[in-house]
């Protein structure tokens, strides 16, 4: 209670609840909106966490760094060029799961047709469908073996605690797996050159100075982050 001055004096003044949890008839429980701020403000802390666990974040990066360490330069494209291509990228790849997630829990949950914790329930389907259809069975066999977890009888049972682990395995793979294909043509490159300077007695020469400006020149002519971005693209089923 709060007190307030009026004409006869000071008088208790009721204040809002802050903290209330309702009851639902089929037994559900409903937070109030002071403590459903409270939660999303806290879950924003996740959000980096959240970009690297469950979009495509985590295999876009990788295969942009590697790509620039197979090319031999070493500042350029800059860390904030490849974060920001890589976060855009995200973006378009995750465009079909955000609107889903979007139509099916967020505008009902504005609109007060469906509770927070349904809209929880409902928004985690379409992350859970594209991290199943990323995410290989060795991996999944992998936490659970770890974990000491039964198998499950489909795959709607296997928790996000499991999940999420075995998908970011499965992206690092497939990333690292992108990067050797990616590094081969640049590695006969620079084979190449180094021969061919040791063949003309040149060995004190770096075969970098000399194999890079052909490495810069290929990618350019081969159209090298169209094909990067479009293999990326389609990896995830684009």
């Amino acid at each position: 209670m709060m007190l307030g001055q009026g004409a006869e004096g000071f008088k208790p003044i009721k204040g809002m609840p802050a903290v209330t949890v309702t009851t639902n008839p089929d037994g559900g429980q409903e937070y109030t909106v002071t403590l459903q701020i409270l939660f999303m403000m806290t879950a924003l802390t996740f959000l980096p966490a959240i970009l690297m666990m469950m979009t495509s974040f985590t295999r876009i990066i990788i295969v942009f760094s590697i790509l620039r360490q197979a090319i031999g330069l070493q500042q350029s494209p800059s860390n904030q060029i490849l974060i920001g291509l890589s976060l855009f990228l995200t973006l378009f790849i995750m465009s079909p799961v955000l609107k889903e997630f979007n139509d099916t829990a967020l505008q009902p949950y504005i609109n007060e047709q469906i509770t927070a914790r349904q809209a929880l329930d409902i928004g985690q389907k379409p992350f859970r469908k594209f991290m199943l259809a990323n995410t290989r069975e060795s991996d999944l066999d992998l936490f659970f073996r770890v974990g000491n977890v039964a198998p499950v009888a489909s795959s709607e049972d296997i928790p996000f605690i499991m999940l999420m682990p075995a998908f970011i395995t499965s992206e690092l793979k497939t990333a690292f797996q992108i990067g050797f294909m990616i590094f081969i043509p640049f590695l006969v490159l620079d084979i190449v050159v180094a021969s061919v300077l040791m063949a003309m007695g040149m060995m004190m020469l770096s075969p970098l100075i000399i194999s890079l400006p052909f490495k810069i020149m290929l990618f350019v002519m081969v159209d090298g982050w169209g094909l990067i971005i479009g293999t990326l693209a389609a990896s995830f089923g684009m």
